[in-house]
């Protein structure tokens, strides 16, 4: 159907107008709700790298590269033999005498788009359909009036390694914080975090005074938070993780993936598991929580023991966070409650798994942990569950998106 010229100057008019000459008269919508900064988990940032590297482990990599370029989320380069590249450019080296990890030699990593709220809803710059992230909780926001980059914000970091080395990161975030406060009418904050992004979370509001969290936080929103870490840890510490892809070896990945401190700072917790309590059960020895020492050791990973010395603390750091809380999660997903090795088949052998409830990647227990701060401070703390939703899929299920799309306006 065509539209007469009287009638497209009319829509014309009835846009434009209202910001202009009757600008006074007419306001435009804005959000229905507080401002929101989205805290990504483990694997929740874009990373980039540049390179300029004497040697290479295969001669399909890369050595230099003129500037930076996405390598998580990069499908081309998870691929096999491509992904041996992959690993050398993204893996850690532990510094014993600093405590501290770096890149290898010529491996330059930077986290792109801080603020931004798009790298944290793909972290795939493509957008291709694996990298979807926090897109679909965005689209909702945008749906009910929200703003990319004014409204909503997003505040990713390096996922690789824990509190203790994400000091500038915690400074960022706080101004981030006030700056968001500022640009949207002085309306305190929402952190909407996922995944390790709710301990994270936590430890930034630890450090932030009561003052501070009454004036700028208006509630902190998780899904799926690991509160006391999870067994599939350990699982990846001796096994690995092939990121869901059938293609790819666990133990090729495991290279990689054991550099993290922050793997070692989501090992099940003495908090939420007794020490009585078998995680890794073998023919010469079980392992509990107060055995992580000796397991490292066996497993020939004393570097993964320093890396827990050194965030084991942030474990402990379980007080209330002094703010409103809505914890999300589902439940009744198979997840790793211990790993069982036949005779002779530790640490080099697969073992076979006990599963338990939880989001098939952290344990309910853990997930349950904000349950602790209901007696524990003033602000209340809601909870609630979804069942079969597993941990990511918690980020588009309908029953999460309904419940932020009805919760904003109260807030």
């Amino acid at each position: 159907m065509q539209v007469g010229l009287s009638n497209l100057l009319c829509l014309l008019f009835s846009a434009v107008l209202p910001r202009t000459i009757f600008g006074l008269m007419s306001v435009s919508r804005g959000p229905p709700g507080p401002p929101i900064i989205l805290v990504p988990g483990d694997g929740g940032s874009q990373v980039e790298a540049k390179l300029h590297k004497q040697t290479v482990v295969h001669y399909l990599c890369e050595k230099n590269t003129d500037d930076f370029f996405n390598i998580w989320l990069n499908i081309e380069l998870l691929v096999p033999l491509v992904i041996d590249c992959w690993i050398d450019n993204m893996r850690l080296e532990y510094d014993n005498v600093t405590r501290t990890t770096s890149s290898p030699e010529g491996v330059e990593i930077r986290i792109p788009g801080f603020g931004n709220s798009t790298t944290v809803e793909w972290l795939d710059p493509s957008r291709a359909s694996p990298g979807a992230y926090f897109k679909d909780i965005a689209n909702t926001l945008v749906e009910m009036g929200y703003e990319r980059n004014l409204s909503i914000r997003g505040a990713p970091y390096d996922f690789r390694r824990a509190p203790n080395e994400n000091g500038q990161y915690f400074r960022d975030l706080k101004t981030l914080v006030e700056e968001t406060y500022l640009l949207n009418d002085k309306q305190p904050v929402v952190l909407l975090a996922h995944s390790m992004g709710g301990p994270m979370s936590l430890h930034f509001l630890h450090g932030q005074t009561q003052r501070w969290k009454d004036k700028y936080i208006r509630s902190l929103i998780t899904l799926s938070g690991a509160w006391g870490g999870s067994v599939k840890a350990l699982k990846v510490f001796v096994v690995g993780d092939n990121l869901g892809s059938y293609v790819l070896r666990e133990s090729t990945l495991k290279t990689e993936q054991i550099t993290s401190p922050s793997l070692a700072w989501l090992m099940p917790s003495s908090l939420f598991w007794h020490g009585n309590e078998v995680l890794v059960q073998t023919d010469q020895k079980n392992y509990t929580v107060n055995d992580f020492e000796q397991f490292f050791n066996d497993i020939g990973y004393s570097v993964g023991w320093e890396m827990r010395k050194d965030v084991q603390k942030y474990s402990f750091e379980f007080t209330a966070p002094g703010v409103e809380v809505h914890c999300l999660h589902g439940y009744g997903v198979n997840t790793v409650e211990s790993l069982v090795y036949k005779p002779g088949k530790f640490p080099d052998g697969y073992p076979e798994f006990t599963y338990g409830d939880g989001d098939g990647t952290v344990n309910k227990r853990s997930l349950e942990g904000c349950l602790q701060w209901k007696n524990a401070q003033k602000r209340r703390v809601f909870h609630q569950t979804f069942p079969a939703v597993d941990h990511m899929s918690i980020l588009r299920d309908a029953r999460t998106l309904s419940y932020i799309k009805n919760l904003i306006p109260k807030l």
